[in-house]
Parts: C-alpha cells; sequence; structure tokens
C-alpha cells in the first residue's frame, strides 16, 4: 500500500494495522429495524416552513423511561442544502409497538447557522453527556465551504446546553499550525473523557485526498474556559488538538472511514465504538463495531474489531431517498441490560431506528478480537 503524505505525522494506534487485515468485505446484519420517521411526519414548529423536506442522521438522548428525544439534521430547501438541527420528542411505545412510521411527530429546530463555522449549515450531530453536561458536537459547513479553495470547509463545532434547555456554541476543534492549512474537512466528531484526558474522535480528510480515522487530545482546561466564555458571550472558541493519532486505515475495499455514534462506555478506560465504511464500488454505507482502550502510558488501542459489517442498507427506506444505499448512524444508547438503540440516517432523507443486541455484537467481536 502506498503510504499516506500525512500518515508519518500522526501516531498509530496499536493493533489497528492488525484490525484492518481482519476485516472482509461481507455483512452479518444483526441490527433489528424498527421503522423510520419521514419528512412529511414531522411539524417544525418554530419554522414557517413546517414540515422539512428531509430529516435525517438523529442522534439521541433518552431522558426517561416514557420519552425519547432525536437531534435531527434537517433540510429546508435543496438549492444549496442548508441544513439545521431540530429537536424532536418520541416516546417508548413507539419503540415497543413499531408505529413510529405510522405517527406523526412535532419538532423545534436547536441549532441553526449562526457563525463563520457553520454558516452554510449545521449538520449530523451526536449527542453525549460528560460530567452531567450535555453536548452536541456536529459538522459545521464553513463560510468557505463553496469556496475555490477547499481548504476547511468543514469543522466540528461543539454546543452546550444549559441549564435553560437552550444550545450555546462553546468551541470549535481545529489542528495546529502546518496541519491545519491542509485540512479539507473535519467531522464525524465527539469529545470521550477517560480519567482526566479529553479525547475527541474525528475523521480528517486532508489535501493528499486520504481520510483519517483519528483520535486527538484536548487540553481540559481550555474546554472548561471555552465553555465559561461562551455562556457569556454566546460565541464559540478554537481550540488547538494535539497528539493525533491514526486508529486504523481503511481495507482494501473501500473509500474511507468515519465515526459513526458516540462510544458506550465498557469499563473505565474501554470503549465500544462504532464506525462507517464506504465501499469502492457503488459508496455503499455500512456500519462495523470495535473495541477500543485507552490508557497515558500505550495511548489508543484497538482489541477487537467485527471481521464483518454489522448493518447495511436494506430496506426500502435505506435503499431509496436522496442519498441511495446510506445507512449513517450517529446515535445510540443503552434501552435494556442487552439492547442498545440506535438511531440513523436512512438514504439522506429519513430517520431510523434500529435494536442491536449485546450478545450478537460481542459474538462477531470475540472473532476479531486482536488482545
Amino acid at each position: 500500500m502506498q503510504l499516506r503524505r500525512y500518515e508519518t505525522l500522526f501516531s498509530k494506534a496499536i493493533g489497528g494495522d492488525e484490525a484492518r487485515e481482519l476485516r472482509k468485505p461481507e455483512t452479518t446484519d444483526i441490527v433489528n429495524r424498527v421503522g423510520a420517521i419521514t419528512p412529511n411526519r414531522i411539524f417544525i414548529n418554530n419554522y414557517p416552513m413546517g414540515n422539512p423536506l428531509a430529516v435525517f442522521n438523529p442522534s439521541l438522548l433518552i431522558r426517561d423511561t416514557t420519552e425519547i428525544i432525536l437531534y435531527a439534521r434537517i433540510i429546508t430547501g435543496y438549492y444549496k442544502y442548508v441544513s439545521a438541527i431540530a429537536e424532536i420528542k418520541i416516546f417508548y411505545d413507539d419503540i415497543e409497538r413499531r408505529t413510529i412510521s405510522m405517527n406523526y411527530y412535532s419538532g423545534r429546530i436547536v441549532v441553526a447557522p449562526s457563525t463563520k463555522y457553520d454558516f452554510w449549515g449545521t449538520e449530523d450531530p451526536r449527542v453525549y453527556t460528560i460530567d452531567d453536561k450535555l453536548y452536541m458536537t456536529y459538522t459545521g459547513r464553513t463560510k468557505y465551504y463553496f469556496d475555490v479553495d477547499r481548504t476547511e470547509r468543514t469543522l466540528p463545532v461543539t454546543a452546550l446546553r444549559t441549564q435553560q434547555n437552550e444550545w450555546v456554541k462553546a468551541f470549535v476543534m481545529v489542528l495546529p499550525p502546518g496541519l491545519r492549512e491542509h485540512v479539507i474537512t473535519d467531522k464525524n466528531a465527539f469529545l470521550v473523557r477517560i480519567g482526566n484526558d479529553y479525547l475527541f474522535f474525528h475523521r480528517l480528510h486532508m489535501d493528499d485526498e486520504e481520510f483519517y480515522l483519528v483520535v486527538s487530545k484536548v487540553d481540559r482546561k481550555e474546554i472548561i474556559e471555552s465553555e465559561k466564555e461562551a455562556l457569556e458571550t454566546g460565541k464559540p472558541k478554537e481550540i488547538i488538538v494535539g497528539s493525533t493519532t491514526l486508529v486504523m486505515n481503511h481495507a482494501y475495499f473501500e473509500q474511507k472511514l468515519g465515526w459513526a455514534t458516540p462510544p458506550i462506555k465498557i469499563s473505565t478506560n474501554e470503549l465500544l465504538v462504532f464506525v462507517h465504511g464506504v465501499d469502492n464500488d457503488m459508496g455503499v454505507y455500512r456500519l462495523l463495531g470495535m473495541l477500543l482502550e485507552y490508557s497515558r502510558t500505550d495511548g489508543v488501542i484497538v482489541k477487537a474489531v467485527t471481521p464483518t459489517y454489522i448493518m447495511e442498507p436494506r430496506t426500502m427506506y435505506e435503499l431509496y431517498g436522496d442519498r441511495p444505499y446510506t445507512i449513517f448512524p450517529c446515535g445510540i444508547a443503552i434501552l435494556s441490560k442487552k439492547t442498545l438503540l440506535l438511531s440513523y440516517g436512512a438514504a439522506d432523507y429519513a430517520s431510523g431506528l434500529g435494536l442491536l443486541n449485546l450478545d450478537d455484537l460481542f459474538r462477531l467481536l470475540d472473532k476479531g478480537r486482536i488482545y
């Protein structure tokens, strides 16, 4: 394999190369589909258009024993395909009765373009909790998105939910000088805290036209200071990431990899993470799982990978839409002791939900265990 231009500038995760070699261009689909919410069944109550044209790539939050909140990307016009993020409430009964494809829901826009970092759209949110604070990291289409110069077309923006249930854009992660000017897009991002370390998961597209699935370190003090400043000024602050680690290269049968949902913590320093892969043949989006471990001494360790994909487009609403053959998970939550609830975009048009049995998942991970 030809050496990538920037690969030597990143450290490499232990086990990443072994994990790549274990992977096969096959799918063992273990996600039980619940259904999908289409845009004609969503009414946005704080925007005059009412129904969006597309509602997809949702993250999710389980609020209590009765209510689930989706944070979905919505499109209201196709001219520039500018996105906002809407909060949509659904109920446990809708999952149990498999009625989400038949019900109608109301929602409201909670994050919309407002800065130079997201002028042309707020996309693909990942919602997660750190230290009892609720964060949303989304892809901001910057003011440069349509420029001939392709530098920093997208950047990851993180918003913090206040006690008044409003979202304040707190910080934007950027690479250090010397690398930053070579970034075309940076997306598929979220923060994870392990001990006193903050890890930033993100996917880089650099000007060598390669894609890098990476984890970087972030200074905790900078995060705290940025949050305080944002609450006072309402403006996000740039934070420079460092110590970037390349977790795993895409396989020979893929164009690229990207982080999917925020992780599920298995233990103090072990994470269950999900990754989407895009194939070389038709550009089909599929999903795989990984077990990662992190320590200050060894950094990121890839402990296991599912040798096959665990989900691929197969229902009509996943095969046909604004972007055919696409499943794009952005949200995950523990629904019960052995079941995860997965939220995902279906063909860049609808919001799908699926159930994932942990026993089935770990059986596949055991087949691809490295450590």
